[in-house]
């Protein structure tokens, strides 16, 4: 059942994209619709950022809608806007300054949480979350993207090195740098 999901809707992506390279703006404006959730979510795991997330995917639905005449159809519309979007985010990461350090007592105490956790569980949960994104800036941002297309979207290592423009084997040799570094990095977590 959900192999027929799946070819029917790779079939409406077919259609679509057509359309959509022809000028159909309606066609483009579905794909978008079908597409952007994906999207946003890649782009938020890569750069941490919901608003440069919504950024980068804007552009890169921009920057798809003016390539979508040299569209080969050789991959999917999805697997193509992904490949655009990563590249995006490859971009941003690789043009971020360096952060400055922050003092800390600059820094508003949070609102405690509304919820039933305890506070020393909501603190110990937010401290790892906050150490592990810390943890991520020390990745270039080529280990950085494998990683988190592996790790976080589940995708397979052959998408990884189509999306990202590299072989199979650098990409399995970027994730697993990648997670040697933030397994150190992260070792008082353990």
């Amino acid at each position: 059942m959900q192999e027929e999901t799946d070819a029917s809707s790779r079939r409406a992506d077919q259609l679509l994209t057509v359309r959509a390279a022809e000028g159909d703006e309606e066609a483009f404006e579905a794909l978008v619709h079908r597409h952007a959730p994906m999207a946003l979510r890649l782009a938020t795991r890569l750069l941490g950022n919901r608003t440069e997330a919504e950024d980068a995917v804007q552009e890169s639905f921009v920057s798809a809608w003016r390539k979508l005449p040299e569209f080969r159809g050789d991959a999917l519309f999805g697997t193509w806007v992904h490949r655009i979007v990563t590249n995006r985010c490859l971009n941003v990461l690789r043009a971020r300054q360096p952060q400055p350090v922050v003092d800390l007592e600059s820094v508003p105490e949070p609102e405690a949480p509304d919820h039933q956790t305890s506070p020393a569980r909501v603190a110990e949960a937010h401290a790892a979350v906050e150490e592990l994104a810390q943890a991520m800036e020390g990745l270039s941002p080529e280990q950085r993207v494998c990683w988190v297309l592996r790790e976080l979207q589940g995708v397979p290592y052959e998408s990884i090195a189509e999306t990202v423009g590299i072989s199979p084997e650098a990409a399995r040799g970027r994730v697993f740098r990648a997670r040697r570094y933030l397994t150190e990095a992260m070792a008082a977590w353990r």
